[in-house]
Formats: C-alpha cells, structure tokens, sequence
C-alpha cells in the first residue's frame, strides 16, 4: 500500500526562509523554516492525506499504532517506527550536540523520570529510552558542519597560527597556557578540555576571547575555513565556549550528495546548508552550547567519546543502475537514494530502476515527478510529494526524472 503523506515544518533560529519551500516547490511556510519531518515521531508526526486507506487513522503514528502488522510488516522488532527522516535547512550554526547510546538514554530517562521532571519541560534532557545515530546527505552546493574530534597535531597546528596573531602578550601567555594543555595523551586531553571549556572557569573566558581576536580574517591563513568558523561563531554567540571546542573538531565542507554519519557520543554542530537527514526515531539531543536553548554540558562529556577519529564520512554502497545506499552499522535505518534518469541506469538500458527496502519505508521525491510501482499497486508522486510504503508492497521500481530517498528500516 502507498499512502500520501503530509509533513510539518519546524521553526527554529538557524532555519533557513526559503531552502526547504524552493526544493520542494512550494512557497515558504514559516520565517526560518529549519526542519521538515517525514515519521511517526508523536512530537511531529505525519498526517494521511486520504485517511479512507487508512481505517481513519489521521496521522501515520496514530495509524501504526492500530495496525502495525499492516504498516510495519510480520517481520518487524518492534511495534513503531524505527527511523525519522527529515528535511535539514541552516543558515546559521546549530547547537553544539551529541547523542546517547541506548544504554544512556534508558539510565537518563529513568533518572529525569524520578526526579520528576516533566517531559516537556524545557530542562528535560531526555525525552526516550532510544540512541539517536543520524546520517546526513548534502542537498546543497555545500553543507558546512563540525563532526568529531580531530587528531590533536591538527589542532596545535591552528593553535600555533593563532599564537602568531595575539592581539597582546596577555593574549599570547592565554594561548601559550591552551597549547600547555593540548600536550599528552590524546583521549585524556581530549577529556580535560573539553571539561574545562564548558566549566565556565574565568579563564575560559579570558582565553575565548584571545581565540577569537586572532581568528578576525586575514589573508596569511593556513586555516582558512577555522578561523573563519571561530571569527562566526564568536559573532553569533558571544561568549559562549562552545566556539572553544570547535577548535577540537574537524571542520568538514560537503559536496552536494556527500554524507555523514554520526554515531552515538560523536560531537557535532551544523553550520549552513541544505540536507536530507536520516536518525533513528528519537528526540534526544545533549548540548553543549551554540545555542538558547537547554545546555547539560556534564551529561553532555558523560556521552561524548572522546577520541581523535577522522572526519565520520560516509559512502553509499553502489548497488548498480541508479541506486545508491547509505548502510551504517545500526539496524534503525537505511537510506537509498535513487535517480532513475542517472547516466548508469540509461548506460544499462533500463527505462525503470528497481529496489526493495528492507521493511516499511518513505519515499521523497526531489526534483522531478516520479512514478513507484510495488507489487501490489503503484502510486505517481509529484516533485515534493512524500509517501508511506507498507512492507508488502516488496521490491519497488521507480521512473522519473528527480531523485528519490527511500528511508527504510534495516
């Protein structure tokens, strides 16, 4: 069965006016459109476009919690929805985040729960019992982000350019003092000073500003794109020493179709662009500044692993004539992005392109009018349109124009 559905947009401060609304073809719906989700999250869920189909049910949670043998398949884990997918536009910079793993979430939800914080206080942390991995594919151009922590050479590497640049010797001895404890072990360096930045110590303070007085634009840089970041992210949140971990991290630009992958504990912060994103169905997001909105920054080093890995990219798996699928290593999701008029399906000599998600899925159509024919019935989806696939519809082959992102369950 394919069944319509329709999605809301979120509104947040580092939204985008006009991204979402032009991919889709559509006129804007708020003034900082940030987020579109397509899911069966109870915060956001769904609506059915024709609830005939579905015995009344009005939105797609509503309806996979009276008939998940229908909607989810004999063959699912559990009765719900294991994936969000959305639509992810920033003009600004998002919070500096991270997520749970499984085993934090339940431990953090139970400890809120006897504390007797209500779920939607804006002082509750976490909102589930569930990790949130998420992947992210790039739209636009370029989608700017921070993700991870980088190899600490990298690191005093951009110190040291700083250092050359001190505004005064007080600034100089501040960043001196930095470098001091950049030196050691990695993951225990790593450990301290990410814990002394989000303190509040008068120091951090002191040394924020000298960062960012030596980060102003210039054009002798080695580090063009990092101090470029800490000169922004000192304009936007002032003060705020989450800017002081940015100089952790990798600082990543993504071409358009290039992606991510953001396993539990992996710090990270959005800067610009337009993305599909793809996370398992939870709402647990710990930060650590960036942001209005509720910092725990000691929940947030309870869950953050800190270690110097490289940049968490990701590479989907050809699977031959126009499909492409991102497979990380958790069983919440998969993602398969499809272009049926791409030069390998046309060089194969197929008119349609053929995949079978692994169990209830969401089509997105972008870009052009597609059609998805299951093995049981069809449906015809216009640039922008989004419908829900119920597993017994199997292997699915799509024609069109556009690209499609198939969300699925693994």
């Amino acid at each position: 069965m394919f069944v319509e559905i329709a999605n809301s947009s979120r509104q947040y401060t580092w939204g985008s006016p006009t991204a979402i609304a032009e991919i889709l073809g559509r006129e804007p719906e708020l003034e900082r459109e940030a987020e579109l989700w397509f899911g069966a999250h109870p915060i956001s869920p769904s609506r059915i476009r024709d609830s005939s189909m579905t015995g009344g049910c009005e939105t797609l949670d509503e309806w996979i919690a009276a008939d998940p043998e229908t909607t989810l398949g004999p063959h699912r884990r559990a009765d719900r929805l294991p994936f969000l997918l959305k639509l992810l536009a920033a003009d600004e910079p998002l919070s500096l985040q991270a997520h749970p793993s499984i085993e934090q979430a339940r431990d953090g939800y139970a400890r809120e729960d006897a504390a007797g914080i209500p779920l939607q206080a804006p002082n509750r942390t976490y909102k589930d019992e569930l990790h949130k991995p998420e992947l992210v594919v790039a739209l636009s151009e370029t989608f700017e982000a921070l993700a991870g922590f980088q190899n600490l050479d990298r690191t005093r590497a951009i110190l040291v350019e700083l250092r050359s640049r001190a505004a005064n010797e007080e600034d100089a001895a501040l960043l001196d003092d930095l470098g001091g404890r950049l030196a050691g072990e990695p993951d225990a360096v790593l450990r301290d000073v990410v814990g002394w930045a989000l303190s509040g110590a008068d120091d951090v303070a002191r040394t924020l500003s000298a960062l960012q007085a030596a980060a102003q634009p210039s054009a002798a840089t080695s580090f063009p794109r990092e101090t470029a970041t800490l000169a922004e992210l000192a304009e936007r949140h002032p003060g705020d020493p989450g800017a002081l971990v940015a100089l952790l991290m990798h600082r990543v630009s993504l071409a358009r179709g290039e992606a991510l992958y953001l396993p539990s504990g992996n710090i990270h912060s959005y800067q610009r662009g337009l993305a599909v994103e793809i996370m398992s169905a939870s709402d647990n997001v710990l930060r650590g500044g960036l942001t209005d909105k509720h910092v725990d920054a000691e929940e947030l080093r309870e869950v953050l692993i800190f270690r110097p890995l490289p940049a968490p990219r990701i590479e989907p798996l050809d699977e031959g004539r126009g499909v492409e699928v991102f497979r990380p290593d958790v069983p919440d999701f998969v993602l398969a992005r499809v272009t049926p008029a791409s030069p390998t399906a046309a060089e194969a000599g197929h008119a349609a392109v053929r995949w079978t998600p692994p169990g209830a899925a969401i089509v997105l159509a972008l870009g052009g009018p597609a059609e998805v024919v299951g093995e049981r019935t069809r449906t015809e989806l216009a640039a922008g349109a989004s419908v829900f696939v119920t597993p017994d519809e199997g292997r699915l082959t799509f024609t069109g124009t556009g690209t499609l992102f198939v969300a699925s369950g693994n």
